[in-house]
């Protein structure tokens, strides 16, 4: 269960993929029904830790509050700097007894340097998975995907890459539920698109053509109908081929892949939150019928919508 959550600072401290840490979990969010977790910043000397920026936070608790947490958290710092060998035997450990790690953008090369990536996969910033790769060969680094998550091992790519794989963490334990509730306070895509649930792809950009936006919103509430792209291209007064262009270009996916994704998120929270049957929530979805719905969720999610609503529903959370 995922409930104590411990971030640890290093000097050169990266005051934005720190704040993604604190923001996904350290708000009480049960007032919207959400999560609220045991949270704490540490760092191996308590004071003041300087930023990157030059400003400093102070910080009150030493790393023994790391011993029994369900995650262990670093946030990105100045790479290269020496990591006290403290704060590497923390990471070590929670490795070592099944805990989460958590890495955002530099923050990998301390799980590197810890030896917790040998033999897996990772990411990190694209401006230091080559430096990564380099310094670190027995870890496969892709540069090409927002996180990747080996075994409870997550690395998240750059900046805003973090908050995606925060979610995933909370997604993985909590369910959907849980994760929306933070992205909607957060004002951000609760998952965004991408292929299996452990490699998301490239980033997708946010949808800043009007048209895009009013015919996505209206592909929301008609997650039931058929949907194919000739009638989807009418509404926005294109061609299916200029459509299909313009849709991926500014979107990042194709129409079917964001489609089926939405519908997969809809199914889940339906899963977690209703007691309907699954052919029922497969049709409501769009999906058709239960054999297709668990197609989706077998090749995305790695469960099907049985074991899933068994983990997830009714899902308590807090």
């Amino acid at each position: 269960m995922l409930q104590k959550i411990v971030c640890v600072t290093l000097p050169g401290l990266a005051p934005f993929e720190f704040g993604v840490i604190c923001e996904v979990f350290g708000i009480d969010r049960s007032i919207q029904g959400g999560p609220t977790f045991d949270f704490h910043v540490v760092a191996a000397e308590p004071g003041p830790i300087r930023t990157k920026i030059g400003f400093d936070i102070v910080v009150h608790d030493n790393l023994s509050a790391a011993a029994d947490a369900d995650l262990i958290a670093i946030p990105g710092y100045e790479a290269g700097e020496a990591v006290d060998p403290r704060v590497l035997q923390v990471v070590r450990d929670a490795e070592a007894r099944g805990a989460w790690v958590l890495s955002v953008c530099s923050g990998a090369f301390v799980l590197a340097q810890a030896g917790i990536l040998n033999g897996r996969r990772s990411t990190t910033h694209w401006m230091y998975t080559d430096a990564l790769a380099r310094s670190f060969p027995k870890t496969t680094v892709d540069p090409d995907v927002l996180f990747v998550d080996d075994s409870h091992v997550v690395t998240g790519a750059g900046t805003a890459a973090g908050i995606d794989a925060a979610l995933h963490i909370v997604r993985t334990e909590l369910g959907a539920t849980a994760a929306n509730v933070i992205a909607r306070r957060m004002v951000v895509p609760p998952q965004r698109d991408g292929g299996q649930s452990q490699y998301i792809e490239a980033p997708v950009v946010d949808c800043h053509d009007e048209s895009f936006a009013a015919v996505t919103e209206w592909m929301l509430r008609h997650l039931d109908q058929e949907l194919p792209v000739d009638l989807l291209a009418r509404k926005s007064l294109m061609s299916p081929r200029t459509f299909a262009r313009r849709f991926r270009a500014e979107l990042g996916t194709t129409p079917t892949r964001w489609l089926n994704r939405q519908r997969l998120l809809r199914a889940q929270e339906l899963l977690e939150d209703s007691s309907r049957s699954l052919e029922a929530i497969a049709v409501d979805t769009g999906f058709g019928g239960a054999a297709v719905m668990r197609h989706h969720f077998l090749q995305v999610l790695q469960t099907t919508p049985t074991a899933y609503r068994r983990a997830f529903g009714p899902r308590r959370v807090g």
